[in-house]
């Protein structure tokens, strides 16, 4: 009944994706009867919904209801983000439900849903949602998988029209659809184009892995992007038969969560549903196998030139119908934990001194209804899979041997008792997608939504009777041997030895000596005591936001915002003085490490260690390297910010430095250059810093050595002054009490020694230039013969005028639509073309303006035209106001709701003091962007897009490039 394809999580064995809990009234509806219900002497019928026929407690805050002709709903009330809902409708068929014949053809009628229905012309339906403040991909969009088509709207609004108008439109979509010869023509080339952009090495990766696995399976045959035969002669009649099959009312259900009254959904459903016809059953669910569950000791070896060294070991074992029931969820709690105190070894191993691999893993999950796989995956360097394999297949050999220490399991305890109880304590404020993603799960994975409250009573029930030994006997139970095992090798190089010695190193570390684990007992946090509190010598209120900005005697400064959009949650954000600027010509590398400092541990505390001491806790270590600051942001608890700002001032004043942190990053190197050509992307990446810079070492990708040459003492020579002696700006915002979170901030950050007052500006380095040289560059790839990027760079300037700032924002909105309307709708060269203003706000005058399509390689030329032709229509006269509005809206949507979570309050909060103009820039904006005109756009597109000014990458197969330019930038 259930289909996990991944092992299972902990969380899981508790509570389905997300925590869920009762926010409508406690009288909600219960779940709906069919409206022709059997008589009282009837066979009972089958269960309408997964949790009628399991002994779990159903979420009362959701309502289930079932119309007459079949098609199920659920309704979830919710207030997060306030005035904003998600609408859902998953049709249970995919592409396992298709013929030989049809291989494709459910991908292909998702996207016929925006082609054309009885209600809507063709090309309407996202002209509609733009002008409503949807924008197309981010609020609009759609999904076809093996078992399911699932349609999405995201409405920014709450009021009812908009509801009628997304109801309207998934109706449509339902029974609609007019599937038109002629537009089945014309998406095609959108279809073939999406197709091609997804080949690749990962893709021929995937294939030949369930070759290996599974070759008589039929989801190996049935991948949801088909088969390009099929695809480049389908019709529509062929269509049309896959859409009256398989879009019927019993095969449909339609979610709705946000910010409506229930009783409003449930009436706007039922009047634009009910009437929705045939109404028979639902098609039968298709067999995704066979799977030969006794498979054995077969070896596959898999080359690419772009795929890092990797070995799976595994075996097959029979499906278990498993319902979602309390005795399952018992069962879940304890393998899953038995995994994740291997993995947590594993873990261990990869970030030790000498690790033996880049990273390992084990566990147990379900192929579809077919069959049950045990991996034990290990990720190498290349030529050290050898090395890997044996040390992973030893540490799962001893588990299995010995079990495991209190000390293990009491970390794994903590851990779930922690985010239980945090899943409690923020019940009120869970997002819409976290309800969303819960009721589709009770639909695809009949996993059944219970509420945080009872999840943790459960945990606190059992967990008792958690103990080493249970879950132990529980993981042994649950896995497959790994008896003559499946091996599989994916990686650049051929194995030495080839399948016989890849089966030699898995015997060889089961023949390593194994013992029964040591348990060293709990860790404590070796950081509390930084000094006397700092003092507060500033503490004033800005008025607009609420921003309450102090400021500390070291002169650290500290911004709060009380909220309650999240309860019990409070993201912060630190930044110290420093950052990319301090990259130089001269040392272009100077602080590119920074990002790998956490590698390092602290002083007292290994990275790993640290994983150890802060189990159960809401906290987070590391740092990153912004472009003038080194920069850090999460969410906490206001149970855990104490111990958070301690691991902050403890990152500042005592990085561990340890060379395993080194060692890591090295093991990465490789593999990074190794792929630079393997994708058009990722060539052009390579090599459009260095032209674009005109070679400046900064902006462009440095050989291998010098990324070899890195270590903890340059990087330490380089920052440690920043760390111990940099201005600080933190940031608190949400579910905080003010005094506690000063004191937090005073005994820590505000008791370190004096920093410097303000951030260094670096005005030496703050120059970034465009290159001259504009006109068109080639450059080849090594990937897809078929594939190719073309990509058009301008310069514009930085972003310290507002109006033009938003002018230019407003016309990579504007060109993206006129794209997708040109290249993808009326051409089908492109299947997602962008476009989009970057305006720097570190480096003066500097800016850009970036348009790009992947296309056939073969139609380069074409679509160059197509995007010349735009560009040339931009500068000849203003466009019609309605293309302005359709970009403007959703802008100005996105701007209402910004304040709706703590990551909008956090990035105003984030530089308020030392760059307070930011505040101000946020609050005009939506007058700035209100006040643009068709005429605004024209001029900036006559001042910043003339042909003649652009940069031109043209990015094409090896074979195809005769001479490319700037190709290999790394050598």
């Amino acid at each position: 009944m259930r289909n996990f394809p991944l092992a299972a999580s902990l969380l899981l064995a508790f509570s389905p994706l997300a925590f869920t809990t009762a926010l409508a009234a406690q009288d909600a509806a219960p779940p709906a009867a069919a409206e022709t219900a059997p008589a009282a002497e009837a066979p009972a019928p089958a269960p309408v919904w997964p949790f009628e026929a399991s002994d779990l407690p159903v979420d009362p805050g959701y309502v289930f209801g079932r119309l007459g002709n079949g098609m199920r709903y659920i309704i979830r009330q919710n207030a997060t983000p306030a005035g904003t809902a998600l609408v859902r409708m998953r049709i249970a068929s995919g592409a396992l439900e298709e013929t030989d014949g049809e291989r494709g053809l459910s991908h292909f009628l998702e996207h016929m849903a925006f082609n054309g229905s009885k209600g809507i012309p063709e090309g309407e339906m996202i002209k509609l949602l733009e002008r409503e403040g949807l924008a197309f991909g981010a609020d609009t969009n759609a999904s076809t998988g093996f078992e399911n088509i699932t349609y999405m709207l995201n409405l920014p609004r709450n009021d009812e029209a908009l509801l009628g108008t997304a109801l309207m439109l998934m109706r449509e979509t339902a029974s609609e659809l007019t599937i038109a010869e002629d537009a089945v023509a014309r998406e095609r080339g959108v279809i073939l184009a999406e197709r091609r952009d997804r080949s690749g090495f990962q893709l021929r990766n995937f294939e030949d892995n369930v070759a290996f696995l599974a070759p008589q399976a039929r989801y190996g045959r049935r991948l949801p992007i088909g088969t390009a035969e099929v695809l480049e002669n389908a019709t529509a009649a062929q269509i049309r038969a896959l859409y009256e099959r398989t879009y019927r009312p019993a095969n449909t259900v339609l979610v709705v969560v946000g910010d409506y009254p229930v009783s409003v959904v449930e009436a706007a459903i039922r009047a634009r549903f009910a009437d929705w016809t045939p109404a028979g059953p639902a098609p039968a669910a298709p067999d995704a196998g066979p799977i030969d569950v006794e498979l054995k000791g077969r070896t596959d070896i898999h080359l690419d030139p772009a795929l890092p060294e990797s070995v799976a070991i595994s075996r097959l074992a029979a499906w278990r119908d498993e319902p979602d029931t309390l005795a399952t969820r018992r069962q879940d709690a304890l393998r899953s934990i038995g995994y994740a105190i291997v993995n947590r070894r594993l873990a261990r191993l990869a970030r030790g001194a000498d690790a033996p691999f880049r990273g390992a893993s084990y566990g147990t999950g379900d192929i579809f209804e077919a069959a049950r796989i045990t991996s034990l995956t290990v990720s190498s360097a290349d030529g050290e899979w050898k090395k890997g394999v044996a040390a992973a297949t030893r540490e799962v050999n001893q588990a299995l041997t010995y079990g495991f220490t209190r000390a293990e399991l009491d970390e794994q305890l903590a851990n779930i008792r922690t985010s239980l109880e945090n899943g409690v304590k923020a019940a009120e404020t869970r997002s819409n997608a976290v309800f969303a993603g819960a009721a589709l799960a009770l639909v695809s994975d009949e996993r059944v939504p219970t509420t945080p409250e009872w999840a943790l009573a459960l945990f606190e029930e059992i967990a008792p009777a958690i103990t080493p030994e249970a879950v132990w006997q529980a993981m042994r139970e649950d896995a497959a041997p790994l008896a003559e095992p499946l091996i599989r090798f994916e990686g650049r190089a051929a194995p030495e030895g080839g399948e016989a010695g890849l089966r030699a190193a898995f015997d060889e570390g089961l023949a390593l000596a194994i013992a029964a684990p040591v348990d060293n007992g709990p860790l404590a946090f070796g950081y509390s005591d930084f000094g006397p509190a700092g003092a507060v010598v500033s503490d004033t209120t800005e008025p607009r936001l609420g921003f309450r900005e102090i400021r500390f005697a070291n002169g650290v400064r500290l911004t709060l915002k009380k909220t309650d959009v999240r309860k019990d949650r409070i993201a912060f954000s630190l930044a110290v003085d420093g950052g990319d600027l301090m990259n130089t010509r001269e040392a272009p590398l100077a602080v590119y490490l920074a990002s790998s400092l956490s590698a390092g541990g602290l002083g007292k505390h290994s990275q790993d260690e640290l994983a150890s001491v802060l189990a159960g806790r809401s906290v987070s270590f590391g740092l990153n390297s912004d472009t003038d600051a080194f920069t850090t942001s999460a969410t906490t608890t206001p149970r855990d910010l104490a111990l958070q700002m301690q691991v902050l001032a403890a990152t500042l004043t005592d990085p561990g430095y340890r060379p395993e942190g080194v060692e890591r990053f090295r093991k990465n190197i490789d593999n990074f250059f190794n792929t630079l050509d393997s994708t058009p992307s990722r060539a052009l990446g390579a090599a459009s810093g260095r032209i674009l810079s005109d070679s400046d070492p900064r902006f462009s990708l440095q050989p291998k050595d010098a990324f070899f040459a890195l270590d903890y003492a340059q990087l330490r020579a380089a920052m440690a002054d920043r760390l111990a002696r940099g201005a600080i700006e933190i940031a608190l915002v949400g579910d905080l009490d003010e005094e506690a979170a000063i004191a937090a901030v005073a005994a820590t950050l505000g008791a370190l020694p004096p920093r410097e007052a303000a951030f260094i500006p670096r005005d030496d380095n703050r120059t970034r230039s465009f290159t001259p040289t504009r006109g068109d560059h080639r450059l080849t790839h090594k990937g897809e013969p078929d594939q190719a990027l073309l990509q058009w760079v301008w310069p514009t300037t930085d972003d310290s005028d507002p109006a033009e700032d938003q002018r230019l924002e407003l016309l990579g909105r504007i060109v993206r639509l006129e794209l997708t309307d040109r290249l993808r709708e009326k051409l089908g060269q492109a299947y997602s073309p962008s476009a989009g203003s970057n305006t720097s706000h570190h480096y003066p005058g500097y800016g850009t303006f970036a348009v790009s399509a992947s296309v056939a390689a073969d139609k380069t030329a074409a679509t160059r035209e197509a995007v010349d032709a735009l560009i040339a229509d931009l500068r000849a006269a203003p466009l019609d106001a309605d293309v302005i509005e359709r970009a403007r809206k959703p802008y100005l949507e996105e701007y209402n709701n910004y304040l709706k979570d703590l990551g909008g309050w956090l990035g105003l909060a984030a530089r308020a003091q030392s760059e307070p103009e930011r505040l101000e820039r946020f609050l005009a904006a939506p007058d700035v962007i209100r006040a643009i005109t068709p005429a605004d756009i024209h001029q900036a597109a006559l001042r910043y897009l003339a042909p003649e000014a652009a940069v031109r990458f043209t990015v094409v197969p090896e074979a195809a490039g005769a001479k490319a330019d700037g190709g290999s930038v790394a050598q």
